[in-house]
């Protein structure tokens, strides 16, 4: 693959997303270990990766955020992450107006407010669910981040390394 090489869905893994509980294998709550193992890390990550108090660790193509030693935040690489749905609907590496406007619709038929965060990206609170961008070449395209609470204010909730990324 090539820097800016996108997957095509078929060539992503599948997750489903339930809202302020899991990201697929990914369970709000589970320490930086049973996050890798449910990755499929090996039984013994190596040594470099910190297995208690991490802050923030990458595997898979997924950014976990870790508060206390518990999973409280989860990013999807645009490029080459596995494809997030909820309810069908993929939410990785989309156009981002696209999945904008599925999440206008969405909020207004489930009656769920639509936030925009301090970058203008677009968050359900009660779902968990802000979708930002990632650039891929001369396009930007959606990079979800999945919360495990109703961030009321997002600024303070997303680690700000994350806010940092495009």
């Amino acid at each position: 693959m090539t820097l800016w090489e996108v997957k095509a869905d078929a060539q992503r893994g599948y997750w489903d997303f339930d809202p302020l509980v899991s990201v697929g294998p990914l369970r709000f709550g589970m320490s930086c270990g049973e996050a890798l193992t449910a990755l499929g890390s090996p039984e013994d990550p190596p040594a470099k990766i910190p297995q208690l108090e991490a802050s923030e660790t990458s595997y898979q193509n997924v950014t976990m955020y870790f508060a206390t030693g518990r999973l409280y935040c989860v990013a999807i690489d645009a490029l080459v992450g596995p494809q997030v749905t909820v309810e069908g609907t993929p939410l990785v590496g989309r156009v981002p107006s696209e999945v904008e406007q599925w999440l206008l619709d969405y909020s207004q038929q489930q009656n769920l407010e639509l936030r925009y965060t301090h970058a203008a990206d677009p968050h359900l609170p009660d779902l968990g669910l802000i979708v930002r961008v990632q650039r891929a070449g001369d396009v930007v395209l959606s990079r979800p981040v999945f919360l495990d609470d109703r961030a009321e204010v997002s600024w303070d909730y997303v680690p700000s390394s994350e806010w940092h990324r495009f």
